[in-house]
């Protein structure tokens, strides 16, 4: 019995050890047929032309992509038919991994949300929206650490050193800080927030004019979610948690409201984009067209790609799957099969981003070699 035993544990040893050698690493995998894209031969392909081709205005200099990109701008408004025969002429799929060999991974949301102000303070409109101020500092090392490249750091002199930049609970109870960059006045301090958490919106005036703002940078410090401090402290289920509750919570527990923000070093700076009516600037920065747009982590998913994605409709078990350009980035995506949906403005697009927490499954088009 104890020969059985041992030959047992043995060939599981053996088997164990195969299947770590087999699972994949996390990151992208093999290329892989298009057959394996579930819902390619259906999406609306002609949907994505406008993206792609403002992704190469980006890479078209790149060898990969300057014969492809030529291609691309050569096409008057293409069919859907002419697009998929495009993506797959000229591209192929990679599945993403994430760690321990699995494909899914968390799919989120983020809009443009419209908030209500005034180019001057008033009673109503005394919450600042900052633009970039002088005294912050970008630091890039990737000269001397090249292991750095694309990792910039945030600061500002004290005397003859460089000192990380003022979190948010500092900004927030000195104001004086930041005086002379007030981008624009708005008047709901929660709806403030949250344009910080998505990075860009917009801004009616009192005479009805829409302010466009988008993104300028950043305060270094790391993104902390105020819903995990909410799981954290007891105070939300983990599975209830999204935008509504988030905000419900908020206006359930007016005291707390300054000390939950505070948890959340990371402060934004914005700027002004003069064609509001367009989708808001990425991080590679050209303008997003919603639901063709995701947000990456880029040491994963380098900007500019097309990436295929497959997840569920918020809310719902309906399949999502759709053809998307990685043209931005996000304090909070991290991770290899990560991705956050731009799904535009308005309320519908409000509800889809918030309540967009599912679970999905990432292939990155990459260009064929030339």
């Amino acid at each position: 019995m104890a020969i059985v035993k041992l030959i047992i544990l043995f060939y599981s040893m053996v088997m164990l050890i195969g299947c770590a050698l087999i699972t994949p690493g996390p990151g992208i995998g093999k290329p892989v047929n298009w057959s394996d894209l579930k819902g390619w031969q259906n999406d609306k392909h002609a949907e994505t032309w406008t993206s792609l081709l403002r992704s190469c205005e980006k890479l078209q200099e790149l060898p990969e992509w300057k014969a492809l990109c030529q291609v691309a701008d050569s096409y008057d408004n293409p069919t859907d038919q002419q697009a998929k025969m495009f993506y797959e002429e000229w591209f192929i799929p990679y599945p993403v991994y994430a760690i321990g060999g699995t494909r899914k991974g968390l799919i989120t949301g983020y809009y443009e949300p419209l908030l209500f102000g005034s180019l001057e303070e008033t009673e109503r409109f005394r919450f600042a929206v900052y633009q970039r101020p002088q005294d912050l500092l970008t630091i890039d090392l990737s000269d001397v650490y090249p292991e750095l490249k694309g990792k910039r750091v945030r600061g500002r002199l004290d005397g003859t050193t460089v000192v990380s930049y003022y979190n948010r609970a500092t900004l927030d109870s000195n104001p004086e800080l930041l005086n002379g960059n007030e981008l624009v006045w708005v008047d709901d301090p929660v709806a403030l927030f949250f344009l910080h958490v998505q990075g860009s919106g917009r801004v009616q005036l009192p005479d009805g004019t829409i302010l466009g703002i988008g993104y300028a940078d950043q305060n270094g410090h790391p993104y902390k979610s105020i819903g995990r401090e909410l799981i954290d402290m007891g105070e939300l289920d983990q599975e209830d948690v999204n935008l509504f509750s988030i905000r419900q919570w908020l206006r359930d527990n007016p005291g707390q409201v300054k000390t939950l923000f505070e948890r959340n070093p990371s402060y934004v700076f914005f700027t002004t984009r003069t064609a509001p009516e367009e989708g808001p600037y990425g991080s590679l920065n050209v303008p997003l067209v919603a639901e063709r747009a995701i947000a990456v982590d880029r040491s994963v998913i380098p900007l500019g790609l097309p990436v295929w994605l497959e997840t569920t409709v918020p809310g719902s078990k309906e399949p999502y799957r759709r053809l998307v350009l990685a043209q931005d980035t996000g304090g909070a995506i991290k991770g290899h099969v990560r991705a956050d949906l731009f799904w535009g403005q308005g309320p519908q697009a409000e509800r889809m981003a918030g309540l967009m927490k599912e679970e999905g499954r990432l292939f990155v088009l990459k260009p064929k070699a030339q």
